[in-house]
């Protein structure tokens, strides 16, 4: 487990958690996901995918009014939404964001994992939340086969995320500050996670769309047919079914990586 800050979790927000759950399936092989009853309590439904050691989630509304569908209505349709980080010190990170006048929307304190959600007015561009894992590669929130240990995985997993905002350079500053990070990445708004070789690069969202994450880069991500294409927010023409992408799924572009 890194000393630093590690991304270990991305959500998308869709209006139909199924299609966009089957179509991650379709194109990438992943296993069948973990459905958490406990999502219910923000009116939503769930699939949690394992991928590598790190997982992509697809949430949808399953009542009005929910942040998710709130979401959806500023974004203009389905969209990256969650980044979720696992630190190593969740108390020394959570009196950091009190000292940044950061609002917590809420926690969750469990033996294995705990949960820090920020509000997303105070971290631009996505729900951030803090959480911590023991053991550390365990992941309640992957389901039971992760609940207090590490069950057999493939190789791989999720190296970064783009996400659109307004200001670039001061949103990449707020999250590097809030993960207790150098904003000094690559250029003025990229912020590097250097124990675990992730990136974050943030740019400029279109006039009338709403902030979010719009690409989700991922190391060994396997294909297993022609990606989604031919259609308006499909992937480009010619990149169907080809190792590395892009596939545009949910709103949001997959793209592999080597580490």
């Amino acid at each position: 487990m890194p000393n630093g800050p590690r991304l270990r979790q991305v959500a998308l927000v869709a209006r139909d958690c199924g299609q966009v759950a089957g179509e991650l399936r379709r194109v990438f092989g992943w296993p069948p996901p973990f459905h958490d009853p406990g999502v219910g309590q923000f009116g939503l439904t769930n699939a949690v995918f394992e991928v590598g050691d790190t997982f992509v989630e697809v949430v949808a509304p399953a009542q009005p009014d929910t942040t998710a569908g709130r979401y959806l209505e500023r974004r203009g349709g389905d969209g990256g939404y969650m980044a979720i980080f696992q630190v190593r010190d969740l108390a020394a990170a959570r009196r950091r964001v009190a000292d940044l006048g950061v609002r917590v929307v809420w926690t969750a304190d469990l033996p294995d994992i705990a949960g820090t959600h920020l509000h997303p007015a105070d971290v631009p561009g996505a729900i951030v939340s803090l959480d911590w894992a023991d053991p550390e590669q365990s992941w309640r929130w992957a389901g039971p086969s992760w609940t207090g240990r590490v069950p057999d995985h493939a190789p791989g997993g999720v190296t970064g995320l783009t996400i659109e905002v307004n200001d670039p350079a001061a949103a990449a500053r707020r999250w590097a500050a809030v993960l207790g990070l150098s904003a000094a990445g690559r250029g003025p708004a990229t912020v590097e996670l250097p124990d675990s070789g992730q990136r974050l690069r943030f740019v400029p969202a279109p006039v009338g769309r709403g902030e979010g994450i719009t690409e989700v880069t991922i190391a060994g991500l396997p294909v297993q047919g022609e990606g989604p294409g031919g259609t308006e927010g499909g992937s480009p023409p010619g990149t169907e079914g080809v190792g590395g992408g892009p596939w545009v799924i949910g709103g949001v572009r997959f793209a592999g990586e080597d580490r």
